[in-house]
């Protein structure tokens, strides 16, 4: 029986194409060992979205060929998709496969396996306006909490600092009938939360006239019976509909969260960045939001040092980003990406000031995180129970993302519990079972 280990770089689709793969090798009777084991096949997901993300795939590339050089090299993802020749040149690169083609993998990976090779076999395919939904099966973790259902592929967005659409392609989305299946089967196997997760969520069904929306995906995964909670992975601020706020109303299995990206909080830099909403927009979006779901929490992710941000311009983000209240934010310094509008632009900023408005952000960021946890204590909140934790407690997630300790064992874990939360220490709650 082969061994075949995995790594896997970047974002949550990322990780939900990983489960898939690793499910379909297993179907056929390989075994899934540790990265950091020697296995006779390594396939390594790569991420490109920042420097550092398409750096550590080089590194974890050369990892897996040093590990074992007679083992078979397979490099999928955004970096084959987006830079097949630059994956190629890496030695002892056996297999490249894009962002496509991954129900194809196990057939792929054993041809290569049969040949002599000498030039690294080229599996990517251009992905185009033809290109269809890959609906992959939704691998299993062993934890059976939360799994990770990839419901939409593709961006047709283009922001200017973005190589995500040159990566992933056009939009295309799983059929409803797929959810509704994949669902039910994550329910079955114990799974008590489902993430519906997408490269451009808030985009789902939008290739086909906009007759499907993301509001009929939801629709589509709650109406399988047993699902106790349904999680929206990043979606756009503009993307939110008002029958999906009011399904969230509605439906207590439907989180009180939304990651919505804000990136810049002026409106000079957003139009720079052809982000699709200004501050405006932006701050009244989340107003309604609130006013329809106050318990709400919305999480963020901003850019410090986009190409020409005045010190002036940074202000203005800082400032509205404390206006709007964040219950987290994810904060990146800009990074240039090859082939995108903004690595040209002019007004570049040095990685000092980049690091230096990091921190600033991070402060806001840390104040904001304890204000929001301190509203909620003396609450009542259902809490899904994840892990044991040090000195006798168990941690788990609220509906609105917050992580909370209660004392308690391993039962626990795997369980929906009702808490009552009395105290916020720094980055979480503790509370007691009701």
């Amino acid at each position: 029986m082969k061994r075949i280990a995995f790594y896997t770089l970047g974002c949550k689709v990322n990780q939900a194409d990983t489960a898939s793969m690793e499910t379909l090798f297993r179907s056929h009777g390989y075994t899934i060992v540790d990265f950091n084991s020697e296995a006779d096949i390594y396939v390594i997901n790569t991420c490109v979205v920042t420097n550092t993300g398409q750096r550590k795939s080089r590194q974890m590339i050369n990892r897996a060929v040093r590990r074992n050089p007679t083992a078979l090299v397979v490099v999928t993802g955004c970096y084959p998709q987006t830079a097949a020749e630059e994956v190629k040149a890496i030695a002892g690169v056996d297999l490249i496969i894009g962002n496509q083609d991954r129900a194809e993998i196990v057939g792929l990976v054993e041809a290569a396996a049969e040949t002599q090779r000498v030039d690294t076999i080229d599996s990517v395919r251009k992905l185009s306006a033809n290109t269809e939904f890959e609906e992959l099966s939704v691998g299993e973790a062993s934890d059976k909490t939360r799994a990770f259902l990839k419901i939409q592929e593709g961006c047709n967005q283009f922001c200017t600092y973005c190589i995500i659409p040159f990566a992933r392609g056009p939009l295309r989305s799983r059929s409803l009938t797929s959810i509704k299946e994949e669902t039910a089967k994550l329910v079955a196997a114990g799974y008590k939360e489902i993430v519906l997760i997408g490269i451009h969520l808030g985009c789902y069904g939008k290739e086909h006239e906009g007759r499907l929306t993301l509001f009929d995906a939801v629709e589509a995964a709650l109406s399988v019976e047993g699902l106790q909670r349904l999680r929206l992975g990043s979606l756009e601020s503009v993307e939110v509909e008002p029958r999906l706020l009011e399904l969230m109303e509605q439906d207590k299995r439907l989180c009180r969260q939304l990651h919505l990206p804000l990136q810049a909080g002026c409106d000079t830099t957003l139009a720079r960045m052809h982000r699709p909403y200004d501050t405006r927009r932006f701050a009244e979006l989340l107003g309604d939001i609130r006013k329809r779901i106050p318990d709400i929490a919305i999480t963020t992710d901003i850019i410090a040092g986009f190409p020409g941000e005045t010190e002036d311009e940074f202000m203005s983000t800082l400032a509205f980003a404390e206006n709007c209240g964040f219950s987290k934010m994810h904060i990146f310094p800009y990074s240039k990406r090859k082939g995108t509008p903004a690595e040209k632009m002019p007004n570049q900023i040095p990685e000092t000031v980049k690091q230096k408005r990091c921190a600033q952000l991070a402060e806001l960021d840390h104040k904001q995180q304890q204000s929001f946890l301190e509203q909620c204590v003396g609450s009542e909140a259902e809490v899904l129970f994840e892990q044991t934790a040090a000195d006798g407690y168990i941690e788990g997630l609220t509906s609105n993302y917050l992580r909370v300790y209660v004392q308690g064992g391993a039962e626990l874990c795997g369980t929906l519990r009702k808490v009552r939360l009395l105290k916020a220490e720094t980055g979480f709650l503790v509370g007691e079972l009701l």
